[in-house]
């Protein structure tokens, strides 16, 4: 597969030969999603910035979590910083899957001892009807100024992908109060209130819409929409209470801007989530990604899907690891090399040096 576009300068004199001109990692990453020929497997890893650079840990010993968040130039920074170390064909807005929560009106911190706790609890209609779909996008307005900010510096050479958590994830951190071992009270009130549970998952599901719509007018190539607690529901019904959510997202955003939706541990949905109409589906690290390539659509794009914890071993074991997958989706249009799920804080920089250079170098 060709490694070069051609010029289609203007001035060019009339029967001059064309000039390859090298595709960039930003064309390289929007042909994978449209399951494009490319050069080779487009790469970004999601936590792909933070906690393993030693240049976010000192930005951490000056600011909270919140304030890098929340700061459009500290949010611009901390986003490029793995683009400056490791040049992947993708940069991921640093941010946070609960600020839509925060711009409903649920705003949230981190406790003491570790973990997420939100400002108060839903558990009653009252509290669902005190959400404001319509303030979303004016509170989130720190995110609309760093996004440009990102962009400006990317300079067309890196695509740039917005995020928000799916509707069901952030019903779960918003019942149960915040991060909690085992995730019972969404559904409860699946289970037991569909009229409440379906209030609640609209206003999500309209404010994350316009969350993304916000994300792509400030120059967002793509976005992702992180289901992570996807895998919490049985397989008979995911599609009520996440996939369909997902759906209406992914037809409210009117293909814009190609969409991934990654849901962690729905091994049994892959109709479901192809039918939410989302261009690419990421994939975690608990299957191989060949039995998902033989189920998915070709027009359908694939994401994934090392061990994270691969990353925390040794270049050699990261590179066979990567070579395993890529050998596995050789020849299938649409292969985005991502992790199953975040980078783990204890990654090593040579490994994440060492899977990028295993992608790059694959034939």
């Amino acid at each position: 597969m060709s490694q070069t576009v051609q010029s289609r300068e203007s001035n060019q004199p009339t029967g001059a030969s064309l000039t390859p001109v090298a595709i960039t990692n930003r064309q390289r990453f929007l042909n994978a999603c449209h399951c494009r020929p490319v050069d080779h497997p487009p790469i970004w890893l999601m936590r792909q910035a933070g906690r393993a650079l030693p240049e976010y840990r000192a930005l951490k010993e000056k600011y909270t979590f919140l304030e890098l968040v929340q700061t459009p130039e500290l949010a611009s920074e901390v986003t490029l910083q793995p683009i400056r170390r490791f040049d992947f064909d993708a940069a991921i807005l640093f941010s946070d899957i609960l600020v839509v929560c925060e711009g409903l009106g649920q705003r949230y911190q981190f406790r003491d001892r570790g973990g997420i706790e939100m400002e108060f609890l839903l558990n009653s209609a009252a509290d669902v009807d005190r959400l404001q779909v319509e303030a979303v996008t004016e509170r989130l307005q720190y995110v609309a100024k760093a996004l440009p900010m990102i962009k400006a510096a990317l300079d067309g050479r890196t695509a740039l992908i917005g995020f928000a958590g799916s509707p069901w994830t952030l019903a779960n951190f918003m019942v149960e109060g915040g991060g909690v071992k085992e995730y019972t009270k969404a559904k409860a009130l699946f289970y037991s209130d569909p009229p409440l549970f379906a209030r609640l998952m609209e206003k999500l599901t309209q404010a994350v819409t316009n969350f993304l719509h916000l994300q792509i007018d400030a120059g967002a190539d793509a976005v992702q929409l992180f289901d992570s607690l996807g895998g919490v529901l049985s397989d008979g019904d995911f599609a009520r209470a996440s996939g369909c959510w997902l759906k209406q997202i992914v037809t409210g955003l009117k293909g814009r801007v190609p969409v991934i939706v990654f849901s962690k541990g729905t091994h049994g949905n892959w109709d479901n989530l192809v039918d939410t109409g989302a261009q690419v589906l990421g994939v975690d690290w608990n299957v191989r990604l060949a039995d998902v390539r033989a189920r998915l659509p070709e027009h359908v794009g694939v994401q994934g899907n090392l061990d994270p914890f691969l990353l925390c071993t040794t270049p050699e074991a990261v590179a066979a690891g990567a070579n395993r997958i890529l050998r596995d989706m050789q020849g299938r249009p649409g292969h985005i090399f991502n992790l199953g799920h975040g980078v783990p804080p204890s990654a090593k920089l040579e490994n994440i040096g060492s899977l990028v250079s295993a992608v790059r170098s694959f034939k």
